[in-house]
């Protein structure tokens, strides 16, 4: 026969379980069941002014993950690098910044105990993390750091090559676009990223540029990960874009607990 104290620790047990359990279980899916909780890892990838950083912060806040933009990991380190004065072209010394710099990229980004939230959104930084970016030491070092970042998954990263190197096997592999026009005018309106420049057709001509560096680079190109799912948008509201992506997650996410 059971004693009462055998009755209170049984009922503590399943206290305990029940709260384990429950912490196993996320917001219904798509069809309105619940699911056991894999916390996924989401690659988000595209060009410049293809509405990223938007997209992966809005999608991250829904799901209660963290969101990590790699671009500005590469203009962080770009400025420190010119900061200590580090010749840009010298790849073994700014690999070894990479490396060990003290580096938080979240709501802000903060190298060596400096927030470098606005200073690295230049058209200064632009061209300088460019050049970072093409350096296949640094990628080595940025990617293998952005690994650890997401190997527990709950994580919105976005990127270039988030899809095709730093998570190949990413629960959910998304691909936003849009159209060159519409890019160059989405990033002619943000002066933090035009550095005062006005004219669209000078926005369109560095943007292109760009879109070359990345497409042709050796280390780590742009591409688009046969598997991901494409998403133009061309002249669609951020909200949604928003639902479409997030509807891409429930479906992926869905699969992954089998």
């Amino acid at each position: 026969m059971a004693t009462p104290a055998m009755i209170r620790h049984t009922t503590r047990m399943i206290r305990v379980l029940s709260r384990r359990m429950s912490a196993c279980y996320t917001r219904p899916l798509a069809n309105g069941t619940k699911g056991e909780r894999k916390r996924l890892v989401i690659a988000i990838d595209g060009p410049s002014g293809a509405g990223k950083g938007t997209i992966a912060r809005a999608v991250a806040r829904e799901l209660g993950y963290r969101h990590v933009d790699t671009g500005a990991m590469y203009r962080a380190v770009a400025w420190l690098a010119q900061e200590r004065q580090v010749p840009a072209e010298d790849e073994r010394a700014i690999a070894a910044l990479a490396e060990s710099a003290q580096l938080d990229v979240g709501d802000r980004v903060v190298i060596e105990g400096r927030d470098v939230t606005s200073a690295i959104r230049t058209a200064e930084m632009d061209r300088a993390a460019a050049t970072v970016a093409r350096m296949p030491t640094v990628r080595r070092v940025l990617v293998a750091r952005q690994h650890a970042l997401g190997q527990d998954g709950g994580i919105v990263m976005e990127g270039r090559d988030i899809g095709t190197v730093v998570f190949p096997r990413a629960d959910v592999k998304i691909y936003l676009d849009a159209d060159p026009a519409e890019r160059a005018r989405r990033r002619a309106g943000d002066p933090a990223h035009t550095g005062g420049r006005t004219a669209l057709a000078d926005v369109a001509t560095a943007m292109a540029d760009r879109d070359r560096t990345d497409a042709t680079r050796t280390a780590s190109p742009l591409v688009i990960a046969p598997d991901a799912v494409h998403v133009d948008t061309t002249g669609v509201p951020v909200d949604d874009v928003v639902k479409t992506v997030m509807t891409v997650v429930e479906e992926r996410g869905s699969r992954a607990m089998g």
